[in-house]
């Protein structure tokens, strides 16, 4: 998959500007603004300290959150853990495309390398687009003549054509990052040639996104879904279970209820292939209380899957051949509620096959397990890993195809 894009080893980078679009995207404490966790800082190192020593100028295009978003702010913070991971000053500056930024990069030195700001605080990077039409935005025609070479290393954002993902393709030469070509190689090797039976586990919030990859990964040949989380929950009430009112008030809040009819009409195609959860916990009085499905609808929160569900599931993730997981099962920052996702999680260090995971919590949760370093390939990227090996093209990579060296 890697074979018709551009690495760093097409390029001499000595005295050449390199814009390099990284995922800094970090969870952060809205009690006091710090990182929970660093993982996807590091990630970029190998692909910005061979930029430094080949004497690159280096650029740093990233985001931090969504309008909206309580982890929306500033990249002040990132580019001080940046400069501890690469012993290397990463110089800070507060705009994007305006006459500071290009001058603070027409000023730079080989070897030096600063991080613009978060480039979600300009509108259009929000819009999704064909890179043509990125190439036009304000942000690209401003940068692109300041750039001799763009790297994109951002994989957990290779789904999105967005200025900052597509834009530069149009216009510079431009390849692959080290993660990029390790997130690639890895999940193609997984792909190429799948051992059967081939499951998706699938949780989190994320339901129409994780709709839209079911309809694609069931057309091409996966033998089960296992669901949780909020998808699980829109999964039962499409099977005629009553969830209960405060599950139903969630899901309404969060705009789901449209999504309903869809997954009445995934379940009535792959109905065999789908496998929704047979009982679940509840927060009752902050308790775990777990009921069979059967017993719905309750007064109280669906916040896990239920121990018989994590059986039947941790037997499947056993017994397959390749295993895509991607997403919590339950409210997993609750300790109480995190059962159903460590679980299955632990699963898959059992089963013989090829294991992949992707998405914040579900890393997270290997972590905190130990089990990580026993996953075949832990992905950066969550709706982007599982887009890939549900056999969607990712925009952001077809963008780099044949566009290396001019």
């Amino acid at each position: 998959m890697i074979e018709d894009i551009a690495t760093l080893d097409d390029f001499a980078f000595a005295g050449k500007t390199v814009f390099v679009r990284c995922d800094l995207n970090t969870p952060i404490d809205p009690k006091n603004g710090e990182f929970l966790e660093d993982r996807r800082i590091k990630s970029h190192k190998d692909t910005l300290l061979e930029l430094v020593k080949k004497k690159a100028r280096v650029v740093i295009l990233a985001h931090q959150g969504r309008a909206g978003d309580a982890e929306y702010t500033t990249l002040e913070k990132h580019a001080k853990r940046l400069s501890d991971v690469l012993e290397v000053k990463v110089k800070y500056v507060d705009d994007i495309f305006g006459t500071f930024a290009r001058e603070s990069i027409k000023k730079m030195k080989d070897g030096e390398v600063i991080l613009l700001e978060n480039v979600r605080f300009y509108a259009e990077e929000e819009m999704e687009r064909p890179p043509d039409v990125q190439a036009n935005t304000f942000l690209v025609k401003k940068l692109a003549p300041l750039c001799d070479i763009f790297i994109n290393d951002a994989f957990g954002t290779a789904h999105r054509s967005q200025p900052t993902t597509v834009g530069f393709t149009q216009r510079v030469p431009c390849g692959a990052g080290r993660l990029m070509e390790s997130e690639l190689n890895g999940l193609s090797k997984c792909i190429k040639n799948p051992k059967k039976p081939l499951v998706f586990v699938l949780g989190g919030a994320k339901v129409s996104d994780s709709l839209k990859i079911m309809e694609k990964a069931l057309s091409n040949d996966v033998e089960k879904i296992l669901t949780g989380g909020l998808l699980a929950n829109i999964f039962l009430i499409a099977k005629g279970y009553r969830v209960g009112e405060p599950n139903i008030e969630v899901i309404r809040g969060k705009k789901l209820m449209e999504q309903v009819p869809i997954a009445a009409a995934l379940l009535e195609k792959y109905e065999d292939k789908i496998v929704l959860p047979v009982d679940v916990a509840l927060n009752r009085n902050n308790e775990r209380f777990e009921i069979p499905v059967g017993d719905l609808p309750q007064d109280y929160l669906i916040k896990d899957v239920g121990k018989n569900t994590v059986k039947n599931y941790a037997d499947a993730i056993k017994n397959a051949g390749t295993v895509f997981y991607n997403g919590a099962l339950g409210v997993y920052e609750e300790k109480i509620f995190a059962y159903g996702t460590e679980e299955t999680i632990r699963a898959l260090t059992s089963c013989r096959g090829i294991t992949v995971i992707g998405g914040g919590d579900t890393v997270a949760a290997a972590r905190n397990i130990g089990v990580e370093e026993k996953i075949t390939h832990v992905s950066t990227g969550g709706k982007a890993s599982i887009k890939f090996v549900s056999g969607s093209k990712l925009a952001a990579i077809e963008a780099l195809r044949g566009k290396g060296k001019k």
